[in-house]
């Protein structure tokens, strides 16, 4: 009778391994902080070696940033307003999958960042630009169609704020929080009437 020996494990490459990397890179950061993450852990999380991270990326900054644009593990992607035919349904489509993001490894992830942006501001300055800023010029955009006037920066950011601090609170955002959000703060913010300032 013959014995058949163990086959080694085929080691990730390409698109499977920097998948690998990304995801083990932001569950060291949540479940640690920026300043705890080095390439070590990270490549012992991913089942790697050191040198694959050294060569693709000079710092952790760099992973940080790679793994949350990216579009199957970060904030990646195309992002367009919905279009639900409510400015009610559009606020709680694009709500529901900010809150939903938030309690996702990215979501997981970014939360930390933002609470420790002025030890880091220079990755946050980074991650404003690639990840935040945009998502908030959707919103922005979608509130504007809805009311120019009442329309602002401060308002836009409202809503993802106090689902961001649900998210700290409670590490959850339910479907209720997103329509409390949407009908008790967002939804009368836009269509309270204006009176003039004497």
């Amino acid at each position: 009778m013959s014995v058949v020996s163990p086959q080694p494990a085929t080691r990730r490459r390409g698109t499977a391994l920097t998948e690998a990397i990304f995801l083990a890179t932001l569950d060291e950061l949540a479940r640690t902080s920026f300043a705890e993450l080095s390439f070590d852990k990270i490549a012992t999380a991913a089942g790697t070696g050191k040198a694959a991270l050294y060569r693709r990326w000079s710092t952790p900054s760099d992973l940080v940033l790679a793994a949350l644009t990216d579009p199957a593990t970060g904030f990646g992607g195309p992002l367009t307003p919905p279009r639900t035919g409510t400015l009610r349904g559009d606020l709680i489509e694009l709500l529901t999958h900010f809150g939903y993001a938030l309690t996702e490894p990215r979501g997981r992830a970014l939360r930390p960042l933002i609470a420790d942006r002025h030890q880091h501001p220079a990755l946050f300055d980074r991650l404003w630009e690639s990840v935040i800023r945009p998502a908030h010029e959707v919103l922005l955009h979608l509130l504007t169609e809805a009311n120019p006037a009442a329309a602002t920066p401060l308002v836009a950011a409202v809503g993802p704020r106090m689902l961001l601090m649900q998210a700290w609170l409670t590490d959850a955002v339910s479907p209720a929080d997103v329509t409390a959000v949407v009908d008790e703060i967002l939804v009368p913010l836009l269509t309270a009437a204006r009176t003039p300032t004497d």
